[in-house]
């Protein structure tokens, strides 16, 4: 069983930056559809950014140039560095693991029925 841990969330000024972590059980590096989701509030949970095990990676279009994705596999981390952070960045966010390859990974993709993590609290103010 994939165990995801996240860190590294917080509070932070608008412009600031935040860099979250997820720590994994097992080792990542064949995993092949890793991703970091969110939960804003009175919303439906959205992606954020994916990356394969080849390291090809995907954002959404609210964080595309102030987000990005990526993974040491020698420490089984995902991590997610947050720059020229805004308000409506402020949610819970996830990260997620799948390794199976039925469908592409992209922010696209749901990931409902891949491992979770507990969730990290982002908040940002103005």
């Amino acid at each position: 069983q994939v165990q995801l841990v996240e860190s590294g969330g917080g509070s932070a000024q608008a412009g600031g930056s935040l860099r979250l972590s997820c720590a994994a059980s097992v080792s990542i590096h064949s995993m092949y559809c890793m991703a970091w989701f969110r939960h804003l509030p009175g919303k439906l949970r959205e992606a954020v950014a994916t990356i394969t095990s080849t390291a090809a990676t995907t954002y959404a279009d609210p964080v595309k140039g102030r987000f990005t994705i990526s993974k040491d596999d020698a420490k089984n981390t995902l991590y997610l560095q947050m720059n020229n952070l805004k308000p409506e960045d402020t949610a819970v966010y996830y990260c997620a693991a799948d390794s199976r390859s039925y469908m592409s990974c992209g922010v696209q993709r749901s990931m409902a029925d891949a491992r979770w993590g507990q969730g990290t609290q982002v908040t940002v103010s103005s």
